[in-house]
């Protein structure tokens, strides 16, 4: 990457035709979400683009994981959970509107709140955009905002914890600010496209309702249900730098705040985006169920160059090589355990299979390490082997079934470069797997069955599916041959990016 493209405070930015606003992925973490905006930047060497990252904290991410194109004029980095780096010089009465603006904004956020109202969306924006408007100081150290949250908190929480209540709530509406921050000094662009809702998703719509900019928004994923599977797996704390509370008798109240300003920040954006766009029927289901207008949405499915991947066919066996094959990130998500546990059934009744793990371990080594403690315990070593990351098209050729064991996805492209390379695959009933591995009315349904769909966090049934599949030739061979028709007929890149530049090019006009 070319340090020059990540300015620093201050400096002058390129204007872009277009604008993607990120939320935790490229260019710092490798995935689909990831490889999908490189190949969107790459196929469009036309298009100027700009980068805005939104992260959590500097030391989540390591160095940037993909080269970025030349048709990216500027890459923006921001960390929305850091601590504040200022302090006030002594007691600060706060923006007389502030708690004004904090009441307005709140009255937008819930479900039950019924149409929303342009005319307050634009107000709210333009205080928080403005010069002489609402600043993060005047919510960070304000009396203003200091008797906002004390009001709600003895409203509808003085049974919980304050001082735990308080960080909650001021980590939550500390981001806002600093995205109105970042508004600020973003140039104009012609579109501005979201890639999740979230913060991104709320920095996008600022930028609409004060530029009028047309703003897209795409989901891979429904980001409140992430957000969900997230608060529940994490101990929360009270440290005052830290996006959640600490576990204890309030902790799922705090949760409930949480999770409720997702589902909010998410309904503004609907509100303002159009189009909105779902990678496949059951999420479009979802965004109407979570507030955005039908006649606004539409599917873009995922695609993959399948050149490249149907060139290494070729150095298939003959015969399906022994080897069930995890491909991602190693992370609790993925559900790793689930697939070891499998493994410990595939070994015991065919123990010349092997199962590989592939893909990058640094997002979270605690995880990785109870996933070898738990290899190592259930005396797998030498049949469970750690690989890291490799690159897909050396990996892939070398497997006889791919396994997807995760409890949350929506599009995964691997199953997609799996089939163009003619592999199997296996995978929980999650987001679009069944979809793509059965086929529906509109993917091709009549073309097979083009692996298996197995229960989430069900070891036993993941197992039974790749000895079925290795040790049955035939219905190997079907599986391979109807997962190599449906991604060349439905799923090609070249498809995608059709549908965005046509996108890009209605917005533009």
């Amino acid at each position: 990457m070319r340090p020059d493209r990540d300015p620093g405070a201050g400096a002058r930015l390129e204007e872009a035709d277009v604008i993607l606003l990120l939320e935790g992925t490229y260019p710092y973490v490798r995935g689909g979400v990831s490889k999908w905006v490189h190949d969107l930047l790459l196929g469009m060497p036309e298009t100027r683009f700009g980068i805005v990252f939104l992260g959590a904290t500097a030391d989540s991410y390591g160095a940037p994981q993909y080269s970025v194109p030349a048709n990216v004029v500027f890459l923006e980095t921001h960390y929305l959970l850091e601590s504040a780096q200022f302090a006030p010089s002594g007691a600060r009465k706060g923006h007389r509107a502030c708690q004004t603006w904090l009441e307005a904004f709140h009255a937008q956020l819930p479900a039950s709140a019924g149409e929303l109202d342009e005319a307050v969306c634009q107000d709210l924006v333009r205080c928080l955009l403005r010069p002489d408007g609402i600043s993060t100081e005047d919510f960070l150290f304000g009396k203003t905002s200091w008797d906002y949250i004390r009001g709600r908190y003895e409203d509808g929480a003085s049974d919980q914890d304050f001082v735990s209540y308080f960080w909650t709530v001021r980590s939550m509406h500390n981001a806002v600010f600093k995205l109105a921050r970042i508004a600020r000094r973003l140039p104009r662009a012609r579109v501005l496209h979201a890639v999740s809702t979230g913060y991104a998703g709320l920095l996008g719509t600022f930028l609409a309702l004060d530029t009028g900019a047309a703003f897209i928004l795409s989901e891979h994923g429904i980001y409140t249900k992430e957000r969900k599977i997230d608060l529940q797996r994490i101990a929360l704390s009270d440290r005052p730098d830290h996006f959640y509370a600490q576990a204890d008798s309030g902790a799922d109240h705090r949760r409930g705040l949480w999770i409720r300003f997702f589902q909010g920040i998410g309904r503004l954006a609907y509100a303002r985006a159009d189009p909105i766009i779902a990678l496949y029927e059951g999420n479009r289901r979802q965004q109407l169920s979570d507030g955005a207008p039908e006649s606004k949405t539409r599917v873009i499915p995922n695609g993959i160059s399948v050149g490249p991947f149907a060139r290494l066919r070729a150095e298939r066996a003959a015969r399906a090589p022994r080897v069930v094959g995890l491909l991602g990130r190693l992370v609790p998500i993925k559900d790793v355990k689930s697939f070891v546990r499998a493994m410990c059934t595939v070994s015991a009744r065919c123990p010349d299979v092997e199962g590989w793990l592939i893909g990058p371990t640094e997002e979270d080594p605690d995880y990785v390490r109870q996933c070898r403690d738990l290899v190592r315990d259930l005396g797998l070593d030498g049949r469970v082997k750690f690989l890291g990351f490799q690159d897909p098209k050396a990996i892939l050729p070398q497997l006889g079934v791919l396994v997807l064991s995760s409890i949350s996805e929506a599009f995964p492209l691997v199953i997609l470069e799996a089939w163009a390379s003619g592999l199997p695959v296996i995978a929980t009933d999650v987001g679009a797997c069944r979809e793509l591995i059965e086929g529906s009315a509109t993917n091709g349904r009549a073309l097979g069955v083009a692996g298996r769909v197995v229960p989430i966090a069900d070891p036993e049934a993941l197992a039974a599916a790749a000895i079925d599949l290795l040790n049955d030739p035939a219905q190997w061979h079907a599986a391979q041959q109807a997962g190599i028709r449906r991604v060349e007929r439905y799923y090609r890149q070249e498809t995608v990016i059709s549908d965005y530049r046509r996108l890009y090019q209605e917005a533009m006009g």
